[in-house]
């Protein structure tokens, strides 16, 4: 996003101070690092977006079935499923509406490993049975978020998201009209040709990624090990964690510890005669005294009530609605939803959709502005002659250090290496002119 003539040096009417120069140096740097996961995340992310619909087209078979005259009971769908795979452990059914869908089984395999299968509801034939993780949408979920290298990649996507903040940061203080340069150029659409328009093009869709993909980035932090992480232990010892009844908290038992379970059709009955919008998900008891758990799986938050219903009573012993979260749990599991796509229906995934074409194109045309920009044999850093930062400055490094973990650590790394080693070896730093 830096405004830079064919030379590679700013303009003298917009960065005529060392500071610019500074910015732009570090801007350079970040994007060196950030533009390629940049790619990576907005296409995956991207095409995630529409999980639902290529689920559809991908597994139409085991998704849809013929409505027949009488629905079999779960349990004899379970059995076929165990005769089928085995189940070391059921994790849970889903269930919908509609009479044409199939029922989910999700279990433990076998082998132990997390799958789902798919059973005609009328008939109890397994339609099909398949490893989690090796579903098309869970592989391309894995990728986004860890790049398939478990917890190391988990924790360089992290970085990316932390220096991706940064970066747009910088980008948007270089893009920032000033000098000759006025407002009206600077959101007018890209101009020029060869590098010039690729310069263009590249501020263009920096000033407008930074306003839909920053928020995207934010909103995704609460998944990530580091950050994600502090969150959750500040919301803990605040109380403001959500109250959710799927991972414990406060959860009632059954109010026997023996007796005849009812059947799993009278659960979903349970919720839906409780007012929970489908698709409906169960879990059975764990053991004899606990109770069965319930919730709403629609993507609509405020429809994603849990319910505790006993397994001998079918009494319903706790109902959780998500505004009985505290505010923050609220705002973080509504962040997560716009990060999804789901929050405000079509309009959220058409402005996702246009985020993750604009990170795709940022990336291409960083990349393209910089090959040609570049002298030969050097990776063309631009010059930035040592400048003081303000008070402010400082305050605001500080501040980002503080509030993205992750960039603070490798910010400190990267300067004792540049003082240690790069200076020394005469990486990373900008081309000598005669």
């Amino acid at each position: 996003m830096s405004d830079t003539t064919l030379s590679g040096q700013p303009r003298a009417t917009t960065a005529g101070t060392a500071f610019y120069r500074l910015v732009w140096k570090w801007h350079f740097l970040a994007s060196l690092f950030v533009l390629p996961f940049m790619a990576s995340l907005a296409l995956t992310g991207g095409i995630y977006l529409y999980k639902p619909q290529i689920e559809e087209a991908l597994y139409a078979d085991r998704l849809n079935v013929e409505i027949g005259a009488e629905v079999q009971p779960i349990e004899a769908q379970i059995a076929a499923v165990e005769a089928t795979a085995g189940i070391t452990r059921l994790r849970g059914i889903l269930t919908e509406d509609d009479p044409a869908r199939s029922t989910r089984i999700e279990f433990d395999d076998a082998n132990k490993a997390r799958s789902y299968a798919w059973v005609n509801p009328y008939t109890a034939e397994v339609l099909a049975n398949t490893p989690r993780d090796a579903m098309a949408m869970q592989m391309l979920r894995k990728f986004h978020g860890e790049l398939l290298l478990g917890d190391t990649g988990t924790k360089f996507v992290e970085i990316a998201a932390h220096w991706a903040i940064v970066m747009f940061i910088t980008g948007a203080y270089l893009w920032w009209p000033r000098g000759q340069r006025s407002l009206a150029r600077a959101v007018s659409l890209p101009s020029g040709k060869g590098r010039a328009w690729w310069r263009e093009t590249h501020m263009f869709t920096g000033f407008l990624a930074t306003i839909l993909i920053v928020p995207i980035l934010i909103t995704g932090l609460p998944w990530t090990d580091v950050w994600g992480g502090g969150l959750s232990f500040v919301q803990e010892k605040t109380g403001t964690a959500s109250k959710s009844l799927r991972f414990g908290g406060d959860v009632p038992n059954s109010t026997a510890s023996e007796g005849t379970t009812i059947p799993y059709a009278q659960v979903f009955a349970i919720a839906k005669a409780e007012g929970l919008a489908a698709p409906y998900e169960m879990r059975p008891p764990k053991n004899n005294e606990a109770a069965f758990w319930a919730r709403s799986a629609s993507t609509n938050r405020y429809d994603q009530t849990e319910l505790i219903i006993d397994q001998y009573t079918g009494e319903v012993l706790k109902r959780q609605g998500f505004a009985a979260n505290p505010g923050v749990a609220q705002a973080v599991s509504l962040g997560i939803s716009f990060h999804q796509g789901e929050l405000y229906g079509w309009l959220n995934i058409a402005q996702n959709t246009l985020a993750a074409i604009l990170g795709v194109i940022l990336s291409v045309s960083g990349f393209v502005a910089w090959w040609m920009r570049r002298p030969a044999g050097s990776l063309g850093v631009p010059a930035a002659p040592e400048a003081a930062l303000g008070t402010g400055m400082i305050i605001l490094v500080i501040a980002l250090a503080i509030l993205l973990p992750l960039m603070g650590a490798t910010l400190i790394a990267a300067l004792a290496l540049d003082w240690l080693v790069f200076k020394r070896l005469g990486w990373f730093q900008p081309a000598r002119t005669a």
